[in-house]
């Protein structure tokens, strides 16, 4: 008779040993690059860095990228890959700057809804209907829309006062803006001076205190009516993806469309209300872009709905996600626009080696020496930079957010889980 032994299997989770921080690691994120920008701007002496003014170029920089990215968000979580974002913005900046000059800048927004949602039609038809490659048609949709966008310019604006064949008359009116009244000064009910509470802190510099003050002030003051519709379409977007039924039907068509379909779900008819709705999302991003020029230029994208679609991979194809990468992208890109660009950039870069370095402690915790030496190189290149460079040249610093761009999607790429069927054809039937 013979005894047999046996080893237990311990579960590959409970084989995993280091320091835990509590609750959800995003917060940890956001508290560690609150604290790496407010030691940044005391050590370099520059506070300009988290202005309210900084804040508030980068929140109007930052809101046709985002909305960009939430209508890419759409697209793939019903299934499809909308390459043709691009494309979509600038069909959505025409129309807007068409209707926004015949009517008002509201008819503008809605005037790039409508022409982006065209975009997105065609591309839904090309993919879901006849089953073309979402790539081949995303970019043939980037290669058209100019063309089609110049002869909507041509016909609509050549030969009319302040109009041309690269750009429309002005704007008939004014949006408006908003300001929170107590909370930063704006009028309640009749009382124009209300107290401004987040300004004040905002002046004192206090370290982080005062920069989360000029962050909250950035978004309460003057903030035009359609970033302010932005922020609600984001808030709205989480509630019906995640908490409604049309937003799980969306989602499922995405993920298992073979599961869908057998329970009824129409997959092919969520496709093409995810591609509306993600069309729609892009072509406003392009009219939040003439709203704030009053009027449209032709090249006025510049790229940024492909910017869009790297917020997707940055954010893990989630709405808040999608918001952080903007701002990311959105705080770079306004930090161009600003006075001596070069010296900003430069206290950016020490607050980024100052977040690696709280990445590599994360990681030295987390008992993973891979993630903290490739950090602490990289935090040592940064490190270097700020103490050996004076000045950034200005090609450079134009360069600045296409470089955070490539930094940021390359080290979150493989942490990222698309949707399971993004981008695969799917027929009645099939069995993926």
């Amino acid at each position: 008779m013979s005894a047999t032994a046996t080893v237990p299997v311990q579960d590959a989770r409970e084989e995993r040993r280091g320091l835990r921080l509590p609750g959800p690691i995003a917060l940890w994120v956001v508290a560690a690059a609150s604290v790496a920008i407010s030691l940044a701007r005391e050590i370099s002496n520059n506070d300009d860095l988290t202005s309210a003014n900084t804040f508030g170029v980068a929140i109007r920089t930052a809101a046709p990228i985002a909305l960009a990215g939430l209508g890419g968000l759409y697209a793939e979580r019903s299934g499809t890959i909308n390459i043709g974002l691009e494309g979509m913005m600038i069909m959505g900046t025409v129309f807007a700057g068409w209707w926004a000059w015949e009517y008002n800048p509201w008819m503008g927004v809605l005037g790039g809804v409508i022409g982006g949602a065209l975009g997105g039609l065609v591309h839904a038809f090309a993919t879901v209907t006849f089953g073309v490659n979402h790539i081949v048609s995303g970019f043939a949709i980037n290669i058209l829309a100019p063309g089609v966008a110049r002869f909507m310019a041509n016909l609509l604006f050549e030969g009319e006062s302040g109009g041309s064949v690269t750009n429309s008359p002005g704007a008939s009116g004014e949006i408006g803006v908003f300001t929170m009244p107590v909370l930063s000064g704006g009028p309640l009910l009749g009382w124009k001076d209300t107290p401004d509470p987040l300004g004040s802190l905002a002046d004192r510099q206090w370290f982080l205190v005062s920069d989360i003050a000029s962050l909250l002030k950035a978004l309460t003051t003057e903030l035009r009516l359609d970033l302010v519709l932005v922020i609600v379409l984001f808030v709205a977007s989480v509630y019906v993806l995640w908490r409604t039924r049309f937003g799980l039907r969306l989602r499922s068509a995405g993920e298992r469309p073979s599961a869908a379909d057998s329970l009824g779900v129409s997959v092919v008819f969520y496709r093409y209300v995810g591609m509306l709705i993600s069309g729609g999302l892009a072509g406003m991003a392009g009219s939040v872009l003439v709203i704030g020029a009053n009027r449209y230029s032709q090249g006025q994208t510049g790229g940024r709905g492909f910017l869009g679609l790297a917020t997707l991979v940055v954010g893990n194809w989630r709405p808040a996600g999608v918001a952080a990468g903007a701002g990311l992208f959105g705080f770079f890109d306004g930090i161009t626009q600003r006075i001596d660009p070069g010296q900003l950039i430069l206290a950016a870069i020490l607050a980024a080696a100052i977040l690696l370095a709280f990445g590599i402690v994360y990681s030295v915790m987390q008992l993973r020496p891979g993630p903290a030496l490739l950090m602490a190189i990289g935090g040592a290149v940064l490190l270097w930079v700020y103490l050996t460079i004076d000045e950034i040249r200005s090609e450079f610093v134009f360069m600045a957010p296409f470089v955070v761009t490539l930094i940021v999607v390359a080290s979150r790429g493989q942490a990222s889980r698309p949707p399971a069927q993004a981008g695969i054809p799917w027929r009645k039937g099939s069995q993926n």
